[in-house]
């Protein structure tokens, strides 16, 4: 046997000697096994450049938190929306209801999965689409525009209209068993097709299955009040906005937000997606009547010259990252600079690949979704230092806050939403009249936030 092709005993002992030999090496072996790797390879220094003052801030209210759930996207999308009932009546603090929009999610994602099935009746099981849309049906995470979907259609309300549940706070219980009853459905639906049944029998099932999926949701979420009343207070105790709502009505009273101005903006400085092109991501979606999503892909440089517009403008923006990328988690710090992996092992680990090779490789991806809320800038007007909102409670970070190093901003974030209107007229044009491009469902800018 060609010895170049197996690990060999020899080999080990050459490399071990080698290892041992070095001072450098034993201290890091010593510092990891004890501390893990993040921990040894952390940079005080590094951590020390990530003060949290900032030159732009919008201030928000008090901390959410997702639990053990994949809502990241959710809380982020929200987030940026009772900013601006806090604004409006001059709150101390207020937040929306996370498990109102989920319960709608589950149930458009469920039809949206059992359309999927219908369209590819005469795919084969094990080829790469069915298995793909087999894989995760009505999993927690999405977009900006699968959000901007629920809440055109059902609107919002106050956390204490529709508060969290065991199965909200912590989805994994819920999502395992609907997962199971979607794919015995999707099961279903093949073999009848199989039998010879025309698509009318078909979508009667489907119907059926729909039913017992709403069962399902209002079991382990409640029901989703199609109307309440709501008393907000402002800073001084003064009533602020009192009356009784639909959560549509509530949506245009309270927040106000114009959702159609709203654009997804992404960096994927592939070969594949050109900059300044529009793209979509087939099979992407949950409300089938509205469609998926639509991006614009340009230079990071654009999303982070938009996102500093709409920030001093006193308005959050969502985003959406690789999150666990250079992250000191406990501290609340993206920072390539506060961790030296390739350091602490002697060769290129972090460094063994630049942006584009990350998502051309399956290393990177979009996992989760937060608020920018704040930005330092240099004497030149750059960015040094980002303010985060995270969705992990008051605990996390510095009091439920992160901060992103404008380095790390270059490497691992892919999605910035804001108002058109920061757009250039050539970007605006070509979002609104392009017809995007067809990404495969597998596509990493199709990944979906859910960081738990």
């Amino acid at each position: 046997m060609d010895d170049m092709r197996s690990v060999t005993a020899e080999g080990f002992e050459q490399v071990r000697d080698e290892f041992l030999a070095s001072r450098a090496n034993v201290i890091a072996k010593n510092a990891v096994t004890a501390n893990g790797i993040a921990k040894a390879a952390r940079v005080p220094e590094g951590v020390a450049a990530n003060p949290l003052t900032f030159d732009v801030e919008v201030t928000q209210g008090d901390r959410c938190n997702q639990e053990h759930s994949g809502r990241c996207w959710m809380f982020a999308s929200l987030n940026t929306m009772r900013y601006r009932t806090i604004k409006k009546y001059d709150l101390r603090t207020f937040e929306l209801s996370q498990a109102y929009p989920l319960f709608w999610d589950k149930l458009e994602k469920s039809n949206w999965f059992l359309e999927n099935i219908l369209d590819t009746l005469d795919e084969p099981l094990d080829g790469r689409l069915v298995a793909y849309l087999l894989s995760d049906p009505i999993g927690d995470g999405g977009q900006w525009d699968m959000f901007k979907s629920l809440v055109k259609k059902y609107g919002v309300v106050p956390k204490e209209a529709m508060p969290e549940t065991a199965c909200s706070s912590n989805t994994r219980g819920m999502d395992t068993y609907l997962t199971r009853y979607l794919r015995g459905a999707a099961k279903r639906l093949r073999q009848t097709h199989e039998a010879g049944e025309d698509m009318g029998s078909l979508r009667a099932m489907k119907a059926e299955m729909m039913c017992e999926v709403e069962s399902f949701l209002i079991t382990c979420l409640g029901v989703p009040p199609t109307s309440f009343s709501v008393r907000l207070r402002n800073k001084d105790g003064e009533l602020a906005l009192s009356g009784t709502f639909t959560p549509q009505e509530f949506f245009a009273e309270a927040v106000g937000m114009e959702l159609d101005d709203y654009v997804s903006l992404i960096s994927a400085p592939t070969t594949d997606k050109p900059f300044f092109h529009t793209y979509t991501v087939s099979r992407l979606g949950n409300v089938v009547e509205d469609g998926g999503v639509r991006y614009l892909n340009l230079p990071i440089s654009e999303l982070k010259r938009v996102a500093i517009a709409q920030l001093r403008d006193d308005l959050p923006v969502w985003f959406g990252c690789d999150v666990a990328q250079s992250y000191l988690r406990e501290e609340g710090i993206m920072d390539t600079a506060a961790l030296q992996l390739d350091e602490l092992f002697g060769f290129p680990v972090e460094g063994c690949m630049d942006r584009a090779e990350r998502l051309d490789y399956g290393e990177s991806l979009m996992t989760h979704a937060m608020v920018l809320e704040g930005v330092n800038l240099d004497e030149a007007g750059a960015p040094t230092l980002w303010k985060v909102e995270n969705s992990w409670g008051k605990d996390h970070g510095r009091d439920g806050f992160d901060t992103m190093s404008d380095p790390w901003f270059d490497e691992y974030v892919y999605q910035v939403v804001v108002d058109k209107k920061y757009l250039t007229d050539d970007e605006r044009h070509v979002f609104e009249t392009e017809e995007p491009k067809v990404l495969a469902p597998w596509d990493p800018m199709g990944s979906l936030a859910l960081a738990r």
